[in-house]
């Protein structure tokens, strides 16, 4: 497995994953060709230095996993930097092979090399296998999170 910053020949295959489950299915578009909501968010999320979409490839590199890094500079714990990891997903065929928990350790190291000082995630309460999953991996729920859709 090689990790590697996500490119626009690769959205497909990430869509494909984010839309591969019972949340996401309700929630994205997947169809071919996709639409161009998609292309404008990689434009912005690769434009932007603190947002780091990656991808695992495997020896072909097809795409088997994704997640994307946010580096969020603020001004408490002295001006820190604080990242947070979001879209995490394996392909269907990569499942419990390890490359999930990879992709966390492989995540924490860039973190650290970015100088942030922790690694934060939300995940929904609808996914407990997911849940169970972070927990093994040291992550705690320290906080309630709250959202607002518009």
């Amino acid at each position: 497995m090689e990790f590697r910053k996500a490119t626009r020949h690769d959205l497909q295959a990430i869509v494909e994953m984010i839309a591969d489950d019972e949340l996401g299915q309700a929630r994205e578009n997947y169809t071919i060709p996709l639409p161009q909501t998609y292309f404008d968010a990689f434009e912005r999320i690769d434009f932007d230095n603190n947002q780091e979409l990656t991808v695992v490839v495997d020896e072909k590199d097809e795409v088997v996993g994704v997640f994307q890094l946010t580096f969020i500079s603020y001004l408490t714990y002295q001006g820190g930097i604080r990242a947070q990891i979001e879209g995490v997903r394996v392909h269907k065929t990569y499942r419990n092979q390890g490359v999930g928990k990879t992709i966390f350790q492989w995540s924490i190291q860039r973190a650290k090399e970015r100088n942030a000082h922790l690694l934060q995630l939300t995940t929904d309460k609808q996914r407990p296998d997911a849940i169970r999953f972070y927990e093994s991996l040291g992550f705690k729920a320290s906080h309630e999170g709250m959202k607002i859709h518009f």
